[in-house]
């Protein structure tokens, strides 16, 4: 994928990513761009029911974008491996982006 994604991507990518979540029975969390603390390119912010996950969209590569919001999902529920790291996976076939092949 380039590199200067739209906000209607990455709207698609939350939406594919929130409907993954809820389909294994994780809470999924929300997303916004750009964080509001200055300066940093993810945060994380919990409320009752869940989290906010704001993730800086502009000036940077979509795979780091697409990073930050799977983990988003791991963080948000708690997991650690190897439930996380299958999740990251499948996280990754579901948005239809292969993170290794991009760096090769």
């Amino acid at each position: 994928m380039a590199t200067n994604q739209s906000a209607l991507d990455f709207a698609n990518a939350a939406r594919i990513l929130g409907r993954e979540a809820r389909r294994r029975g994780l809470i999924p969390p929300s997303y916004r761009c750009p964080p509001r603390i200055v300066g940093v390119q993810r945060s994380l912010r919990r409320h009752k029911g869940g989290a906010v996950v704001a993730v800086q969209l502009k000036a940077r590569p979509w795979l780091a974008v697409l990073s930050d919001m799977i983990e988003g999902v791991v963080v948000v529920n708690k997991l650690s491996p190897p439930h996380a790291d299958r999740l990251r996976s499948e996280l990754w076939q579901a948005i239809g982006a292969d993170p290794v092949a991009a760096v090769a």
